[in-house]
């Protein structure tokens, strides 16, 4: 009885050890859609699309025949077969990120179609073509530019004229007919953004300019405007001997970020009391006499608290 139990402990034994060892050698490979060479202990291989070893079976899907087959695992070279699949992997990730590298070069050179699907706002996309665009949340405008004159004190051209030494100072303002403007915003923490076209001088923009651009990228100024009776007063500027010795000027702050090429942000530091304002570009000796003009309302104020 001894012996009997003996035998069928190393039996079970035994049965368990082959079990643990099927277990670890069990596998099934990843898909190889440009096939894998399972190699064979005589040197031969064939080429499968995908492989599962269980056990001492191993079934694996034929590239040559279309089909599943199987054949003793003892017959496969596994050691050759796992160098195989390691450089069929490392070819692989070398032929994603060389894809991947590609897609990058082509995005950018398609980026003047890219920045035509930048999300701004609350999740909205900025339209196509040139100019400011008013962002106020999911509502996108874009604005017009208007006109500036600049205007000079009589009264100051005569006394320069009956003076004999020209010690009377003169004085210019920069002014935008209307004392208010048509553009009435819907809250007082507006996003601007800003599409110029590429620096090409044989390229007609849209937006206008009085004097030549910077090639550093767009300086805007937010100005608030001194209302007068039918119009706006954007710059007071008193010169003596032909020199510019006062400049008055009520600049709100904003900040500037490139987003794209050629695309610009502009955010501000703070919420807009109500009153008249113009958005100008600072161009080489002067301000750009054609601006985007806004207000900004009571109601404007109430509705972005």
């Amino acid at each position: 009885m001894c012996l009997a139990l003996a035998v069928a402990c190393s039996i079970e034994a035994s049965t368990l050890s082959q079990q643990a060892q099927n277990t670890s050698t069990d596998k099934k490979s990843p898909v190889y859609p440009r096939g894998l060479k399972l190699v064979l202990s005589d040197g031969t291989y064939q080429m499968v699309r995908e492989y599962e070893r269980k056990g001492e079976r191993v079934r694996y899907y034929s590239m040559e025949r279309g089909a599943w087959e199987e054949l003793p695992a003892s017959m496969v070279d596994w050691n050759a077969t796992a160098k195989t699949e390691g450089e069929m992997q490392k070819e692989s990730a070398a032929l994603v990120e060389k894809v991947h590298k590609q897609e990058e070069v082509r995005n950018m050179e398609n980026v003047t179609d890219i920045d035509a699907s930048l999300r701004v706002g609350e999740g909205m996309f900025l339209p196509s073509g040139e100019g400011m665009f008013l962002v106020e949340g999911k509502s996108i405008r874009i604005l017009d530019q208007v006109g500036a004159a600049t205007k000079t004190d009589g009264k100051r051209v005569v006394a320069q004229i009956l003076s004999p030494v020209q010690m009377v100072p003169g004085k210019q303002t920069v002014i935008i007919q209307g004392s208010h403007s048509v553009v009435r915003l819907k809250t007082n923490q507006p996003e601007f953004y800003l599409r110029e076209p590429p620096m090409d001088p044989e390229t007609t923009s849209s937006i206008q300019r009085s004097r030549r651009a910077s090639e550093s990228g767009p300086d805007v100024e937010l100005v608030k405007a001194k209302v007068g009776k039918n119009k706006r007063e954007l710059e007071s500027i008193t010169t003596l001997f032909g020199e510019t010795v006062k400049e008055k000027v009520e600049q709100i702050s904003i900040q500037r970020w490139e987003i794209a090429p050629n695309v610009y942000r502009f955010t501000l530091s703070q919420a807009l009391p109500p009153g008249e304002y113009a958005l100008a570009e600072v161009l080489e000796g002067g301000l750009n006499m054609y601006v985007w003009d806004f207000g900004v309302d009571e109601a404007a104020g109430k509705a972005g608290k």
